[in-house]
């Protein structure tokens, strides 16, 4: 069983909501991704979704993509990433791991060789935006044979069928888009999203995690309601953008004020 099944279960047990973090390696700058985990974590994330620099990350609303653009500027590289989560894992061997990214890099790189090193760093899961099942043949095989899940995104248009072959393919939990468009954008509407996660959740056995839209405590716990965890992005994201130049520790700090408020809302439940 992965960490990351592991960790649902342990939230399960414990009747907590899963949250799950998201920052882009590199932003604002490479010295401050590592400290920044280790805040999230002890702010109370429960899973980093880490971000793999890209030069066009279709997925992602304005504040991500200049997220992106900040840490290719420093030079960071799926490399360099991998090689954060090997420091990463000297000082904390259970929080898992995600990398999100897009095809080209781990294409690059080989699926044999980044399926490989992942495994050896502790990378526990990958989500790559780009890449459908379809497509997944070769990579997918890669990653069972080293434990590392494969997780896939859920979109307010997708179709029953499509959603019974995503799950089919997807193994550590199912990540929802709340929303039509790209991360941070839009408005959040929780009957919406009840009604999808309804239909999905009817169609596996996976945990169901929702994330674009969710800004802050309030939003997050809406939606928690409903889920088995909320994912955040862009609010932490843009809060690293705004504490650029500043030292490492005041940019993890910022980020972790932010996952501290939005933890004791989902505690709240």
């Amino acid at each position: 069983m992965s960490r990351i099944s592991q960790q649902f279960e342990a939230l399960q047990a414990r009747g907590r909501k899963a949250l799950v973090a998201y920052i882009v390696n590199g932003d604002p700058s490479p010295a401050a991704s590592l400290p920044t985990m280790h805040k999230m974590v002890e702010a109370g994330a429960d899973i980093i979704e880490l971000g793999v620099p890209f030069s066009d990350p279709m997925a992602e609303g304005p504040v991500i993509q200049q997220g992106h653009e900040r840490a290719l500027e420093s030079g960071t590289s799926l490399t360099g990433t991998l090689d954060l989560v090997a420091e990463f894992r000297k000082t904390d061997t259970t929080t898992p791991v995600i990398l999100m990214g897009y095809a080209n890099p781990v294409e690059r790189m080989g699926y044999s060789r980044f399926a490989e090193r992942a495994a050896a760093v502790g990378v526990d899961g990958l989500l790559t935006v780009d890449l459908p099942p379809e497509e997944l043949g070769e990579l997918k095989s890669e990653l069972a044979q080293r434990d590392i899940d494969n997780i896939f995104l859920l979109a307010p248009t997708t179709a029953p069928e499509r959603a019974r072959h995503l799950a089919s393919n997807a193994s550590g939990f199912l990540y929802y888009v709340s929303l039509k468009g790209v991360t941070g954008a839009g408005h959040l509407d929780v009957d919406a999203v009840k009604a999808k996660l309804d239909e999905f959740g009817a169609l596996t056995s996976l945990p169901l995690c929702v994330g674009f839209g969710i800004k802050d405590a309030e939003t997050a716990t809406n939606v928690a309601r409903l889920a088995d965890g909320v994912v955040i992005g862009s609010v932490l994201v843009d809060a690293m953008g705004k504490h650029a130049g500043q030292p490492p520790e005041k940019i993890a700090d910022a980020v972790g004020a932010i996952i501290s408020d939005i933890r004791r809302g989902l505690d709240s439940l």
